[in-house]
């Protein structure tokens, strides 16, 4: 499967994947609405604060095993928990081509 395919479909995201948001995609926060979204090219996704925290922390650097680690330490929650919700927003992000996996 080519690396745009696994971008695409979300296959290939585990917990060592290091991702970014897509060239094109940025965050931004809607003083309309009071609220952050998501905006690619014509394109725009409405984000909690989960969401949003979960964006800031896609830098590119980081694996997810990494991110989950941090927030279940920030939120003294289980890891595994966190891990599974991390996953899923990441693969819809993936599979919205929102997402580059960088590693």
């Amino acid at each position: 499967m080519s690396a745009d395919a696994a971008m695409t479909s979300g296959a290939g995201i585990s917990g060592t994947s290091v991702v970014r948001l897509a060239r094109g995609v940025r965050l931004h926060e809607d003083p309309v609405r009071g609220q952050a979204v998501l905006l690619a090219p014509e394109r725009a996704m409405a984000l909690d604060d989960i969401a949003v925290a979960i964006v800031e922390a896609l830098d590119g650097q980081r694996s997810l095993d990494r991110i989950v680690d941090n927030f279940a330490q920030k939120f003294d929650a289980p890891a595994a928990d966190i891990a599974a919700d991390v996953r899923a927003f990441v693969e819809e992000l993936a599979n919205r081509r929102l997402l580059e996996i960088v590693a």
